[in-house]
């Protein structure tokens, strides 16, 4: 995140202006900020309490927040390395490095019991979801880019 965070910063003040970054940057950040507000929706309004005591108390677990966020995050960094990266190799291991982190991450979640299975279930069905609607951005701006050249 804060890769992509510097590089649209980079943007703005080599081109000065927030409309002149790469709209697929300008999208991502709108996609940080609907995860971020998805976080902290599922923060106040309590679905579901974790299965195991955490600190003498029971705390919010649905969605399962660290999955939703590798998840976001995750696959939203391959579609970026998958646009970016010219390099056919560094390409392909960037995106497979992020697959198993995700894998990895997400087994450990379902492993480590602090979470109902659903929560984890949940997280997933909430990241596809955001990620659907990113991907839908994407395709507008890549349709209204072929559509001006």
């Amino acid at each position: 995140m804060l890769g992509f965070a510097l590089l649209g910063l980079v943007q703005l003040i080599k081109r000065r202006s927030l409309l002149k970054v790469d709209r697929d940057i300008l999208a991502l950040g709108v996609f940080y900020l609907a995860v971020l507000g998805a976080y902290l929706f599922f923060e106040s309004h309590v679905v579901n309490r974790r299965p195991i005591l955490l600190s003498g108390v029971l705390e919010a677990s649905y969605p399962s927040s660290t999955t939703m966020l590798m998840l976001c995050v995750m696959v939203s960094a391959i579609m970026q390395f998958r646009r970016r990266i010219a390099r056919p190799a560094l390409r392909r291991g960037a995106t497979l490095f992020c697959r198993w982190f995700t894998a990895g991450m997400i087994v450990g979640r379902l492993a480590s019991g602090v979470h109902w299975l659903s929560d984890i279930v949940g997280a997933g069905l909430l990241s596809g979801g955001l990620l659907f609607l990113y991907c839908a951005a994407l395709s507008f701006f890549d349709s209204s880019m072929q559509a001006a050249s």
